[in-house]
């Protein structure tokens, strides 16, 4: 694998997972599936308010994804280390929304992912920790778009097809 290889996939797999799968085929999720962003759009602020077992609502599933990805570009755009002083406890503190902070709250959180999907295609050389943390980006969005939907049924998205 090289980075030519990486610089490639990256910002396919992320594209992928927060616009949606591309009628050509996806590699992660099902076909007709809208991604991330679709998701939440078709959430109410009283379902993003909402949580599972006691633990953290959709929207702070939003929040802490919209912080992480500010930091990534931040870094991106040339802040040596935007990590040293993260408050990721903080990004976790939102519960409820109401109707217009949980449109600001998905506004924001496009912005940061559209920022991401550019830096993704820049090339870059990254190895080490900055790479682990490049390729964790990508991971980090699968995870909360699963996390989500199992807290809210209505942000799933379609049924493979047999």
């Amino acid at each position: 694998m090289t980075s030519d290889d990486l610089n490639r996939s990256l910002p396919t797999l992320f594209r992928e997972l927060v616009y949606g799968a591309p009628p050509t085929g996806a590699f992660v999720l099902n076909p007709g599936d809208g991604g991330l962003l679709v998701a939440l759009d078709g959430l109410s602020s009283s379902e993003a308010s909402k949580s599972s077992n006691e633990g953290a609502s959709i929207a702070a599933h939003v929040e802490h994804l919209r912080y992480g990805l500010s930091l990534m570009n931040r870094w991106a755009a040339g802040e040596k280390n935007p990590f040293a002083d993260a408050d990721w406890t903080a990004s976790w503190e939102r519960r409820a929304v109401s109707d217009v902070e949980w449109a600001a709250l998905r506004q924001s959180l496009r912005e940061q992912a559209e920022r991401w999907q550019a830096a993704l295609q820049e090339s870059r050389k990254v190895v080490g920790v900055e790479l682990d943390g490049v390729i964790g980006s990508v991971i980090h969005v699968a995870y909360h778009l699963g996390a989500i939907r199992q807290i809210a049924s209505g942000a799933r998205g379609p049924r493979a097809h047999a």
